[in-house]
């Protein structure tokens, strides 16, 4: 092949495309772009500009037209006020192999927080604090006395939460598809070992968590962890398509998630399968499956929109209100965002890592929600999936996205969408 080939633009944007296995973006990317005009108000209600609006905006298109992400929804409150409420891309279709027609991503389109189900999780076990179920500092084996085994008898609920309950991962010769049966990984997590007896390790619990609260709300309410979150959480504040899992009949209008980015080396690749317990591809493929969505894994498989994982998060910045309902207290939530401890590496991620109990905090000078950004709290999800609060500017965000990257060429776009929202709504 001749250097001058080689530099040939249009051969270096497929073999660009190609490398990292990047999807088709139109030139004209407004004719895969939803606007919900009904819900966004004029920045200048939000005390925003127009401006700073445009350039937050303009971010998230720079994001998106990295093909790394198929499909992207994207929701802005400032203030409290809606000020972007945005998709681009399409919810499946996109690749040849598929033999589906491209189906438009709107802001309506369900799509599975992956990760980010966990801050809901957490808030739900939080809630059932609040109501006397449970307390907090009491080892979860005073409730689920077969917990206790091999080292865990110590291990308190609010240990658990911020990540430091000493099962971060199921054994590895256990299949991923066991996740589908609740009583036969909760007997698999019950027999774990626990990293320590004290809950000193901090380890990222990826799916393990979930399922044992779960059990807690069964058993101190009689309710499965789904009829909880519809009760106090969902139906209080609107939300009939926030839940675990989907029903089958609605399951074909549900995001599909893409393998996107470089292919993982054998040290990325391990890191990551020890995190999550399976490949990225795995995990992608598990995420479309009808049994993934039709089972109930709280700490990976909530569905929603990216409004409403945003209005969630607008309601914990107002203190657990949400239009005069209180559906938190306002303790409750402080009690849900205050750092757990220092940032300090996690075993599982293999990352610095500052927690409080449920939800993954900001940072100064750097954080993973931008600069400055001590005072945010969220959580990510598989992999470009970000939602989060930052009470510092009054703002919650959510970033849903369908592409699954680890190494792509949105590496430089994300950091820049993410200190143009910081930058903007200071």
């Amino acid at each position: 092949m001749l250097a001058k080939d080689l530099f040939n633009s249009d051969l270096l944007k497929r073999k660009t495309k190609e490398f990292f296995r990047a999807v088709d973006i139109p030139d004209n990317i407004t004719s895969v772009m939803n606007i919900d005009e009904a819900s966004e108000v004029d920045a200048t209600e939000a005390g925003l500009s127009h401006a700073n609006v445009n350039a937050i905006w303009q971010s998230v298109e720079g994001f998106y037209k990295t093909g790394m992400h198929p499909g992207l929804a994207f929701c802005l409150r400032k203030n409290g006020k809606v000020v972007l409420n945005r998709s681009l891309g399409h919810a499946r279709g996109v690749r040849a192999d598929e033999g589906l027609e491209p189906v438009p991503m709107t802001t309506d389109t369900p799509v599975c927080l992956y990760s980010a189900s966990k801050a809901v999780m957490a808030t739900l076990i939080h809630k059932l604090a609040e109501e006397g179920h449970v307390d907090l500092q009491t080892p979860v084996a005073h409730y689920l006395p077969e917990f206790g085994l091999n080292g865990k008898q110590k291990i308190t609920i609010y240990q658990m939460l911020a990540h430091r309950g000493g099962f971060p991962m199921l054994a590895k010769d256990v299949p991923m598809e066991q996740m589908f049966d609740r009583d036969a990984i909760l007997q698999q997590i019950y027999q774990t070992q626990a990293l320590s007896e004290d809950g000193s390790v901090q380890a990222y619990h990826a799916v393990t968590s979930g399922f044992v609260a779960d059990e807690l709300i069964r058993k101190t309410t009689g309710m499965d962890i789904a009829e909880y979150l519809k009760s106090r959480i969902s139906d209080p504040m609107g939300m009939k398509n926030f839940h675990y899992g989907v029903a089958k009949k609605d399951q074909d209008k549900v995001a599909r998630n893409y393998v996107t980015g470089m292919r993982n080396g054998k040290i990325i690749g391990a890191v990551l399968e020890s995190a999550l317990g399976v490949s990225i591809e795995e995990a992608a493929e598990l995420s479309n499956s009808e049994d993934f969505m039709s089972h109930i894994i709280p700490s990976a498989n909530l569905y929603c929109n990216s409004e409403q994982i945003n209005r969630f998060y607008q309601m914990l910045l107002d203190g657990g209100e949400y239009q005069g309902k209180q559906i938190l207290q306002a303790s409750t939530v402080q009690q849900a965002i205050q750092p757990a401890g220092k940032a300090k590496l996690d075993k599982a991620l293999k990352l610095p890592m500052r927690f409080s109990a449920g939800f993954m905090l900001g940072g100064s000078p750097v954080g993973m929600y931008g600069l400055h950004t001590d005072s945010a709290f969220g959580h990510v999800g598989f992999s470009n999936i970000f939602c989060w609060a930052d009470p510092q500017r009054d703002i919650s965000v959510s970033l849903l996205s369908t592409g699954k990257p680890v190494i792509g060429n949105h590496i430089l776009a994300l950091p820049k969408m993410m200190q143009a929202i910081s930058k903007e709504c200071e």
